[in-house]
C-alpha cells in the first residue's frame, strides 16, 4: 500500500461549502474524523462564515475568502490547543458554516393573548401576529444558542425554536412602551418600527441574530373591548351631545309630520310624551336611588338639600356614556360641578337639560 497516498487521504486540503439552498443557516463540515493538514485551504463565499469549534470552545472566524490555514492565520486555534511554539502537524477542529445573509418573510404570532395595562381600557388582552426579516450577526452565540450542534440546522428548525422567543421578547417591549390599544390596533407601521430599537438589543445579545423588519399585520382585541372603540368613534363622530339630542327631535319632528305620514301635533305629542317619560323617571329615581356600578345605592338626599348626581348615574338616566355626560359638563352644556376629580350633577340640571 502506498503510505503516503493513504496519509494524504487521510488529510484535509481543501474546505468548502457549496450552499444550492435558500434555507440553511448553519452546516457542520464532515470531516469523516479526517484532519487538517497544515497549511489547507478554507474557501468562504460571500453571505457565509466559518467558525472553527475545537473540544467545545469556538476559536477563529473567518469571513468570506479563500484562507491558508497556517499558525498565523488561526491564533486563538493555536492558543486553544496550547502549542508554545506554532504546528506543522495536521489538527482537527470542527468547522461551522454559518449564513449571514438576510432571511425574509418570517412568520410569528401569539398562541395566548398577551395582559397589558392600558389607560382607557385598563388591563387588556390582544393577540397579534405579523412577520420579521433577520440576519446572523454573532455566529458563537448563535451557534451556542440557537443551532447547536446540528449538522444542518435549517430555517424550519429556527421558526419552531425562535417563534415563542421572539413573541416573548415582542410582548416584553409592548408591555413596557406604554402604547394604547387603540394605536396598537390603527399604527401597525408605525408601531413594529417603534419596537425595533427594543427588540433588537435583547434578540442580539441572547441569540446572536438582528432583526431589519419587524411587521405587525393585525392586533385583535376583545369583543367588548371592540364594542367600547365603536361606541367611542360613534360618540366622536356626533360631536356634541345636546346638538344631538335637539337634532334627533328635529328628526322625529321631520318624520312623524312627513315621513311617518302624522301631523306635527302627533309629533309633538311624542315629544312631550318622552319628557313626561323622562320626569317620570326621575321621581322614580328620586323615590328609589339607582345602584351604582359596584352594586352601592344612592343615598337619598336630605331634606332642602338638592341631591347630586355622578356622571354614571346621569349617564344612566339620559341612555348615554359616562364619558359623554362628563365632556357635556366640560362644555358647558349640562350644568354640574367638578369637586377634585369628581363630577357632581344636580337632578335639576338634569330636569333643565331633559326640558331643553
Amino acid at each position: 500500500m502506498d503510505i503516503l497516498g493513504f496519509i494524504k487521504g487521510e488529510l484535509l486540503e481543501i474546505i468548502e461549502f457549496n450552499d444550492d439552498s435558500r434555507d440553511t443557516l448553519a452546516w457542520r463540515f464532515p470531516d469523516e474524523d479526517k484532519t487538517i493538514k497544515n497549511g489547507a485551504q478554507l474557501i468562504v463565499r460571500e453571505s457565509q462564515l466559518a467558525q472553527f469549534v475545537y473540544l467545545g470552545q469556538f476559536g477563529d472566524c473567518f469571513g468570506p475568502g479563500k484562507h491558508s490555514l497556517v499558525t498565523d492565520n488561526i491564533p486563538i486555534l493555536n492558543k486553544l490547543k496550547g502549542w508554545k511554539y506554532g504546528f506543522e502537524s495536521p489538527f482537527k477542529a470542527d468547522i461551522y458554516y454559518v449564513t449571514t445573509r438576510l432571511f425574509t418573510g418570517n412568520k410569528w404570532g401569539t398562541a395566548n393573548p398577551i395582559m397589558m395595562r392600558d389607560k382607557d381600557f385598563g388591563v387588556v388582552r390582544l393577540r397579534s401576529f405579523g412577520s420579521f426579516d433577520f440576519k446572523i450577526v454573532d455566529a458563537p452565540v448563535f451557534l451556542k444558542e440557537v443551532a447547536g450542534t446540528d449538522q444542518h440546522f435549517r430555517l424550519d428548525e429556527f421558526a419552531d425554536t425562535m417563534r415563542s422567543r421572539i413573541v416573548s421578547v415582542f410582548s416584553d417591549a409592548l408591555a413596557s412602551c406604554g402604547v394604547p390599544a387603540l394605536d396598537v390596533a390603527t399604527r401597525y407601521t408605525e408601531l413594529g418600527d417603534a419596537l425595533l430599537p427594543m427588540i433588537n438589543p435583547q434578540v442580539t445579545t441572547k441569540y446572536g441574530i438582528e432583526i431589519t423588519s419587524f411587521i405587525v399585520e393585525n392586533v385583535s382585541v376583545p369583543p367588548e373591548v371592540e364594542a367600547a372603540i365603536d361606541k367611542r368613534s360613534s360618540m366622536g363622530a356626533i360631536g356634541n351631545l345636546n346638538d344631538y339630542v335637539k337634532f334627533q327631535m328635529a328628526e322625529s319632528m321631520t318624520k312623524g309630520g312627513v315621513d311617518g305620514g302624522g301631523s306635527p301635533a302627533a309629533a309633538a305629542g311624542q315629544m312631550a310624551m318622552g319628557f313626561g317619560m323622562a320626569q317620570e323617571m326621575m321621581k322614580s329615581m328620586q323615590a328609589q336611588p339607582p345602584p351604582l356600578p359596584g352594586g352601592a345605592a344612592v343615598a337619598a338626599p336630605a331634606a332642602g338639600v338638592p341631591e347630586l348626581l355622578s356622571p354614571a348615574e346621569a349617564a344612566q338616566i339620559l341612555g348615554v356614556t359616562e364619558s359623554d355626560v362628563i365632556a357635556s359638563v366640560d362644555a358647558g352644556d349640562l350644568k354640574g360641578k367638578k369637586i377634585g376629580s369628581a363630577y357632581r350633577i344636580s337632578r335639576a340640571a338634569l330636569d333643565a337639560f331633559l326640558a331643553e
